[in-house]
């Protein structure tokens, strides 16, 4: 009965203080992807990552905003940007994310007109500007 106590208490004590533990993961989904720029979606977070066109750092150019699908924001979001393309005159809009503001400039070219995100951090401290996007490219990214 000794020997069967003191094995339970040795078995128990390896399992309480094991090194390794599972963590639940959750998938890392890739979305649409236009040149460098492409949507990641973990659980119901969605992180947008851009080529920022005005970098200091030339190996670290690529930068990236992130919000929660909250009353279906992604969709949301989707429809705020092509609805810009439409819109007589082309305006500039602003958005408030969790952490960053970020304004969707549109440009009226002779080809077609375009958007770029100009994306700023809450705190003021960075400023960044993505590559200009066609409607056909946005709706690439978003897989629409």
């Amino acid at each position: 009965m000794r020997k069967i106590i003191t094995i339970t208490v040795l078995f128990l004590s390896f399992a309480s203080f094991a090194q390794i533990k599972v963590i639940e993961t959750v998938p890392v989904e890739k979305l649409g992807k236009v040149n460098n720029n492409y949507i990641q979606k973990i659980g119901d977070e969605y992180t947008v990552f851009y080529n920022c066109i005005q970098s200091d750092d030339e190996n670290n150019t690529l930068r990236k905003f992130t919000f929660k699908n909250i009353d279906n924001d992604y969709l949301n979001l989707y429809n705020i940007i092509v609805n810009g393309f439409t819109a007589t005159p082309l305006y500039d809009i602003k958005l408030e994310l969790p952490n960053n503001y970020v304004w969707l400039h549109y440009t009226a070219s002779v080809d077609k007109p375009t958007v770029q995100f100009m994306v700023s951090n809450k705190e003021g401290n960075a400023n960044n500007v993505s590559e200009a996007l066609t409607k056909d490219q946005v709706s690439k990214l978003f897989q629409k």
